[in-house]
């Protein structure tokens, strides 16, 4: 595996060994072995979008890997500047052995991996999220045993999260269901493809997205990027929440995820956040062991 762009370029049989690679590491860690994989290796962290999760994670793992990381906000680079993705990718690969970036274009991430010659993470853009879920099928797994004929309900905006958990979801085998209002469906071309696919519905309506879900999971009303838009969002998600309602209608086991921040009597209840906080901690701290299986597959 050269890049992480997009979970479409990856098989399923690539996203199982990411995975797997994960479970692996996971247990290392827990049990102080040593997998000092990267050592002498560097990982550039281009921000352009701020993070907790994601450059905590990274940092992190590239330490545990034995590597080094560089934290590289774009207000500090020359590409926030005007300088070409083109030029700063072909100075990077001469530099590093890897780059992270989380920012706003996916065309961004995919010219530094066309112009580039080392690996590009895609940790966030407005188009997808693999690393989140990466580290949300890790968790799945383990809570479930497995993700094949598991059923996932995704409650809120079609962003950039409904899209990647509808590739990844349905590539291991899992029926998706998305609740979202009329005009914030995700994106046209991965619904086309979800429906060629596998088990996919889309629907305004959140109980009957949700009947018989074994996961739900939902994000925040208004992304990075549409703060502006944060009032008139409240208005139009209102009733796209997971509560007491929506938990009746999946399965009396099911779990809950959310990417965080958390956005509580938003587009959560906090009393359904906290009775299900163990495996939303859980998948917040399975980024980390996600995303080191990933720099190993692309930088090892």
């Amino acid at each position: 595996m050269k890049h992480l762009l997009k979970l479409m370029d990856l098989s399923a049989k690539e996203i199982t060994e990411i995975l797997n690679t994960a479970d692996q590491l996971k247990y290392e860690k827990k049990n102080g072995i040593p997998h000092h994989l990267l050592t002498g290796k560097t990982l550039g962290l281009i921000f352009a979008k701020s993070s907790t999760r994601t450059r905590v994670s990274f940092e992190v793992g590239m330490f545990d890997l034995g590597g080094m990381s560089l934290f590289l906000s774009a207000r500090d680079l020359q590409i926030g500047r005007g300088e070409p993705v083109r030029d700063t990718a072909r100075v990077l690969s001469r530099y590093l052995d890897g780059i992270m970036i989380r920012t706003f274009d996916q065309k961004e991430v995919e010219s530094l991996a066309e112009f580039g010659t080392i690996p590009v993470i895609n940790g966030l853009t407005d188009y997808c999220h693999p690393c989140q879920v990466l580290a949300d099928l890790m968790t799945i797994r383990e809570y479930k045993g497995a993700t094949e004929g598991l059923k996932l309900c995704y409650v809120g905006d079609g962003n950039n999260m409904t899209n990647s958990l509808i590739v990844g979801g349905i590539k291991l085998g899992m029926e998706v269901s998305v609740a979202c209002p009329k005009g914030y469906e995700p994106d046209a071309d991965i619904m086309k493809w979800a429906h060629e696919s596998g088990r996919f519905s889309c629907s305004p309506d959140v109980l009957e997205m949700a009947a018989g879900a074994d996961v739900l999971y939902t994000d925040v009303w208004a992304s990075m990027g549409q703060e502006a838009e944060a009032e008139e969002r409240k208005k139009v998600f209102k009733d796209y929440q997971i509560n007491d309602k929506t938990m009746k209608a999946a399965k009396s086991d099911a779990m809950v995820l959310h990417c965080l921040p958390a956005h509580r009597e938003e587009e959560i209840t906090a009393k359904v956040f906290e009775e299900h906080s163990r495996e939303i901690f859980d998948e917040a701290e399975n980024r980390l062991h996600a995303q080191k299986a990933v720099l190993v597959k692309c930088m090892l």
